[in-house]
């Protein structure tokens, strides 16, 4: 009677978790949820009630999600702030700002520490014939693995979306140079990068020029892109941009001069992982390759000396 208990108790922490990685990992995908709904009903009659528009909601909406964010809303209570403030500056850098809230995070690596926990135990301690002496390990092991697994996560977007900047941003500072020495601002530059591309870099120039038009100033905004981004040939274009622009010193000038700077510090990048290959391709090598190489080479003398009895002799 406990086993089954546990296995039920070990389903639900699972589903929530399910949720929970699903709410998390979803994006709108530039959709307007507001302007969906209004879409599924301009083409039929008005609902007669609210309690007609509510359960033509699916379940997820109407049950799941509301729920789930109750969860992560008490997980808030129990968190300190700077952490809070942390987390949401890691998921600025991942990029996932807008759809994935600190709260509803911490409120994963809670119920991904409880569910993996719980999944090390009735795995090692209820189905195990056998109990191994070491199932506590493992469970505080599985437990550990789902409390640090969604930071690992984190780290590998902002690490991803990190070298995403680095390869686009010389091709976008020579499509700034050359729009600027067409004769346009630098403001109409960076509409002309956030049009002609869709990856992180032209999102965030598209960003700055939208804070610029509500009312924040160049500086400020091409400060907070760099903090967002936490890359550091960005931060010295921007420190290089914000210095230009204070001084007077020609925009053509400076952007020729970052956009070359830019490409030998690409190449210099390039160059630095091709001098590290041979060292990382050691590893293969000697435990997978040349194993392989002397039972090849060498298993068929063994076979034959073993045969012939000459190392029984030996």
């Amino acid at each position: 009677m406990p086993e089954v208990v546990i296995g039920i108790l070990v389903i639900v922490v699972l589903v929530v978790v399910a949720g929970l990685v699903y709410i998390g990992l979803r994006d709108d995908r530039k959709r307007d949820p507001l302007q969906e709904r209004l879409a599924q009903f301009g083409e039929r009659e008005l609902p007669e009630s609210l309690e007609e528009i509510e359960l033509s909601l699916s379940f997820r909406d109407r049950v799941l999600i509301p729920a789930l964010r109750r969860l992560a809303d008490v997980t808030v209570k129990f968190t300190p702030e700077k952490q809070i403030q942390e987390t949401r500056k890691q998921l600025e850098l991942a990029g996932m700002a807008g759809s994935l809230e600190p709260t509803t995070f911490f409120a994963l690596r809670i119920v991904a520490t409880i569910g993996l926990g719980l999944g090390a135990f009735v795995l090692f301690f209820v189905l195990s014939p056998n109990r191994d002496p070491n199932a506590l390990i493992y469970t505080v092991g599985g437990a550990l693995l789902g409390y640090f697994l969604p930071v690992l996560w984190i780290r590998s977007k902002i690490s991803k979306r990190q070298d995403g900047i680095l390869k686009n941003l010389p091709d976008a500072l020579d499509l700034l140079t050359i729009c600027v020495e067409a004769g346009l601002g630098f403001d109409q530059a960076m509409g002309k990068v956030y049009e002609k591309w869709d990856n992180d870099l032209a999102i965030g120039f598209g960003r700055v020029l939208r804070e610029i038009q509500l009312g924040k100033t160049r500086r400020d905004a091409l400060r907070d892109m760099s903090d967002r981004m936490g890359v550091p040939d960005v931060t010295s274009f921007v420190a290089a941009v914000i210095q230009a622009d204070q001084l007077g010193v020609s925009m053509t000038k400076i952007l020729r001069v970052q956009a070359d700077q830019m490409r030998v510090k690409r190449r210099q990048r390039a160059q630095e992982r091709a001098h590290q290959a041979p060292v990382k391709m050691m590893i293969p090598m000697v435990l997978l390759i040349f194993p392989s190489l002397w039972i090849v080479l060498l298993g068929p003398a063994v076979i034959f000396l073993l045969e012939s009895g000459v190392l029984g002799t030996i």
